[in-house]
């Protein structure tokens, strides 16, 4: 659990660096990546679900 956790913690680190620099110059590269970056996130916010559930039965 702890592992998925700094996991997401990194993706989201990774994302708010690539939107802001889409957001704020314009790079289409990084919005690319923020874009890649938010599925990846999207699948571990679901395992992170499952996991968690599990955990509290």
């Amino acid at each position: 659990m702890k592992e998925l956790v700094d996991n997401l913690t990194q993706l989201f680190a990774d994302f708010s660096k690539d939107a802001a620099l889409q957001v704020e110059n314009g790079n289409k590269a990084a919005g690319t990546r923020a874009r890649k970056t938010s599925l990846a996130i999207e699948k571990a916010l679901k395992e992170f679900r499952k996991v968690s559930i599990a955990e509290s039965k």
